[in-house]
């Protein structure tokens, strides 16, 4: 199964099943289920008071820490995550209970996990 790196907190929005839709600057043609990888860097400007959602007070980095469908990839969008240029739809998320280490990379991977 293919994963994607995604920074700390939005990995953890998505995976927990707040976050409907990824943004990136590429577009895809790929339909299905990925792997989220938190990666090892987190997004300092993201306020979770502005959206009134209560984060754990840790969150694993460097790590797969759950799973989700890309259903769509689109420009324009009325999720209040959308902020384009482009957004990978995504639906039936699910956090894992424990983190997989594993190391990330850019765009989609095949990570190695361990047995």
């Amino acid at each position: 199964m293919k994963a994607l790196s995604i920074r700390q907190p939005w990995a953890w929005l998505i995976a927990a099943g707040y976050k409907d839709i990824e943004n990136r600057t590429w577009s895809t043609k790929f339909r299905g289920r990925i792997y989220i990888h938190a990666s090892k860097g987190y997004d300092s400007s993201f306020s979770p008071s502005k959206l009134n959602i209560m984060l754990p007070t840790s969150l694993a980095r460097g790590a797969i820490i759950g799973e989700v469908d890309i259903i769509d990839c689109v420009t324009s969008s009325r999720s209040k995550w959308f902020f384009g240029p482009y957004g990978f739809v995504l639906r039936n998320p699910v956090l894992h209970p424990e983190p997989i280490p594993c190391k990330g990379q850019l765009r989609f991977f095949e990570p190695t996990l361990p047995r």
